[in-house]
């Protein structure tokens, strides 16, 4: 493995603290109990079901002493004296016995699955809501994978925890005291041998324990390293491909998947002692029980009954020492899920709506930025001093260099951020005392990474207001002069759209988010980069649909294509986070600026009208201080 790539596979943030060695913790236990309350019916049943199950087979081998204790008394009276119908009857019994124990056991199964798929609904549901409470910066910091780690394997693992290892060892722990009380009950000096062989396992299980939870979180952590680049490398196969990354990622992910194959053995080689370790001891102590069991029958001190007896209850015993000890392995790894995921359900939003922040009425639209400064990180600000009076109706356009600040205003007017300094205000509302919710549902977002769900074309269009009609959706795609595009498809509009829109072209693509804004008649719109992914051709048709989309409106406008907003009511020109010009397009060109130099280029494309042409070689060049 190169050096680079060994980087790559361990260099990771790891916020979580996923390897440590510390023993299983009650507390987290305690809180996942918590979450059985809403099934207390199912789980209650269910502990009496294991309590009984526990109980079953050690009253099992009472019923196989007494039974074989009969036929002993039966074979030593005379021929004539011996009464075989008590043998069927007591084996009948014995039989009878052991089928309602399968029975029982049954239904124990099927409850704890259902029980376990219970808990782990509830609990993927409270992941996923949670989730969207954390802000856009979280989701921006944090991988994919990471996020589909918790949301899979963790909660899976969980889930055997909870259907499993709790009432499964609840069972064979009450198997184990049964059957050992059973073994004193009838002959104290063999249930010596069994205590014998405790201090061993005492040690063997001090020894392992460690290794084996180190190991199982480094396996977890390992498998979210996987996920996370699994989930990179398909949303950015495009560059992948592009850019002939294939043998690089490929080489990335093989060492990945080399490291966490090679965890799992080590998780397998530990388990691979310990658990013939546990199992050794059954067979030493049946070999005891052999030598010391076989010596008191053959001085008359016990009855071969009683030995026999003995030996099954030994395996009673003995039998959930092996079990017991794969459940510990399995809580261990339940363990490092459940620290994962109550350390992303105690993750705290950086920002979370004021507790007196009331919902915005009907807006009109009176937009307004004072003294406005943001930085993503502290001490880096990426916007200073942005002062911005948008009337309702208008159309603000932000043009500049990328990096100068365009998207971070966007997004505090989105309210996907606060703002360090300064207040955003939507007619004289401070953004910082009003709900969310009630600003995105009088908000239209069309960004430029425009992204569908997967679903129709109605449905697409159909989240900008849940209740529209099919009739509704068609009128809006009317307005826009986009419905004869989308009718093209095979279905129309009924088409049936991919993962990430995947089926149909980036116009199409876009052209479905601009329905879906103007179907949910915003007082606010947003247009980030909004035909950046648009042809030519089918820009020149928006142009006219943006008249419509944007009339009554206040609207802000990104966009590095500037004929898109040649008639914006002001036209900010940000550079390095400050507004550097302001002004209508036309003033701007004749001031020979920065937004003239900028307009200047776009120019030379040969997009520029005659007229504006015209106007850019009337005005003079831009001078060394100009900012340009």
């Amino acid at each position: 493995m190169s050096t680079r790539l060994k980087s790559l596979v361990h260099i990771e943030p790891n916020r979580e603290r996923e390897s440590d060695s510390r023993p299983i913790d009650r507390a987290m236990l305690v809180r996942l109990w918590r979450f059985t309350s809403p099934h207390r019916l199912k789980r209650n049943v269910l502990l009496v079901m294991v309590v009984l199950r526990s109980l079953q087979m050690p009253i099992l081998g009472w019923a196989l002493g007494t039974t074989t204790s009969l036929i002993d008394a039966q074979s030593k009276l005379p021929p004539a004296g011996r009464d075989w119908s008590v043998v069927v009857w007591a084996s009948l019994g014995y039989l009878g016995f052991a089928a309602f124990t399968q029975l029982t056991f049954h239904f124990r199964q099927r409850l704890a699955l259902e029980f376990g798929e219970a808990v782990v609904h509830d609990l993927r549901n409270a992941i996923f809501q949670h989730l969207l409470t954390q802000p856009m910066s979280y989701f921006q910091r944090t991988r994919l994978g990471r996020l589909i780690s918790r949301m899979a394997s963790d909660v899976d693992v969980l889930r055997v925890v909870v259907q499993d290892v709790l009432f499964v060892g609840i069972v064979q722990s009450g198997q184990m005291i049964g059957a050992a009380a059973i073994m004193a009950y009838y002959d104290w000096r063999l249930f010596l041998v069994v205590l014998a062989i405790a201090p061993i396992l005492w040690q063997v299980n001090k020894v392992f324990r460690p290794k084996l939870i180190k190991a199982n979180r480094e396996v977890q952590e390992s498998f979210s390293r996987v996920t996370a680049t699994l989930a990179e490398s398909v949303n950015g196969i495009r560059v992948t491909q592009g850019f002939a990354r294939q043998e690089i990622n490929g080489g990335l992910f093989r060492n990945l998947v080399q490291n966490h194959s090679r965890l799992n053995l080590d998780v397998a080689w530990l388990s691979s002692i310990f658990l013939p370790l546990l199992e050794f001891n059954s067979q030493l102590f049946t070999a005891l029980l052999l030598l010391i069991g076989g010596y008191m029958a053959f001085h008359h001190l016990i009855t071969l009954a009683t030995l026999l007896v003995f030996f099954f209850l030994a395996n009673l015993f003995f039998g959930p020492i092996s079990a017991l000890g794969n459940l510990y392995m399995q809580m261990l790894s339940g363990m490092a899920g459940v620290e994962r995921i109550f350390a992303l359900l105690d993750l705290q939003p950086q920002w979370t709506d004021d507790p007196n922040a009331t919902d915005l009425p009907p807006l009109r639209g009176h937009v307004q930025f004072s003294k406005v400064a943001f930085a993503y990180e502290p001490g880096r600000l990426v916007l200073q001093d942005i002062d911005i009076d948008a009337k309702p109706g208008q159309t603000i356009a932000l043009v500049g260099h990328t990096g100068s600040g365009k998207s971070s205003i966007i997004n505090l007017l989105a309210k996907f951020h606060l703002p360090s300094a300064g207040t955003v205000s939507i007619d004289g509302h401070d953004l910082a005392m009003t709900t969310s919710t009630s600003l995105h549902r009088q908000m239209g977002l069309v960004l430029q990474n425009n992204f569908l769900f997967s679903g129709s074309i109605y449905d697409n269009i159909r989240v900008g207001r849940m209740d529209a009609t099919d009739a509704e959706i068609v009128e809006a795609c009317r307005r826009l002069d986009c419905l004869d595009l989308l009718e093209s498809l095979p279905q129309g509009l009924a088409t049936e759209v991919s993962e990430r829109g995947a089926g149909i072209s980036l116009g199409q693509r876009q052209l479905v988010c601009f329905a879906r804004a103007l179907l949910a008649d915003p007082r606010v719109l947003v247009l980030d980069e909004a035909t950046s992914s648009v042809d030519g051709l089918t820009e020149a048709r928006l142009q006219a649909a943006l008249g419509t989309l944007l009339t009554g409106r206040t609207s802000f406008v990104v966009a590095h294509r500037l004929s898109t907003i040649r008639s914006a009511d002001q036209v900010l020109v940000l550079e390095k986070g400050r507004i550097a010009e302001r002004g209508t397009h036309r003033a701007l060109l004749a001031q020979a600026g920065l937004y003239a130099e900028l307009y200047r280029q776009f120019a030379m494309s040969g997009a520029a009208s005659e007229d504006e042409q015209r106007t850019l070689r009337q005005a003079p060049r831009p001078g060394p201080g100009s900012g340009s």
